[in-house]
């Protein structure tokens, strides 16, 4: 079996930074709502509905948009190597423990 190197690339991003895009995401949304919140109150015709529209519609958009999960290039995470039980040691197992 081929021992495939870990790479630092290959890991997922950390907690942290997905938070963080995360909450950039939404506050951009957010702030293009609060820009149709106030542009009701100086537009007329139909923008008011679109204005409207974005004020009431736009909340929900940006929950969903915040929360899709970017998968990163490469979304496998290769696992470290086999763990060695400590029995395996044992004089009677055939070990080179020369504790006894």
């Amino acid at each position: 079996m081929k021992k495939v190197q870990q790479s630092v690339t290959s890991l997922p991003a950390s907690p942290d930074h997905e938070r963080h895009v995360r909450m950039i995401k939404y506050s951009v949304a957010m702030g293009v709502r609060m820009v149709c919140i106030i542009l009701l109150l100086f537009v007329q015709g139909w923008w008011l509905i679109v204005c409207a529209a974005g004020a009431i519609i736009l909340p929900y958009f940006a929950v969903v948009i915040a929360n899709v999960a970017v998968a990163p290039k490469q979304a496998t995470v290769v696992r470290p190597g086999s763990i060695v039980l400590a029995d395996s040691f044992s004089p009677s197992a055939g070990g080179n423990d020369s504790r006894s």
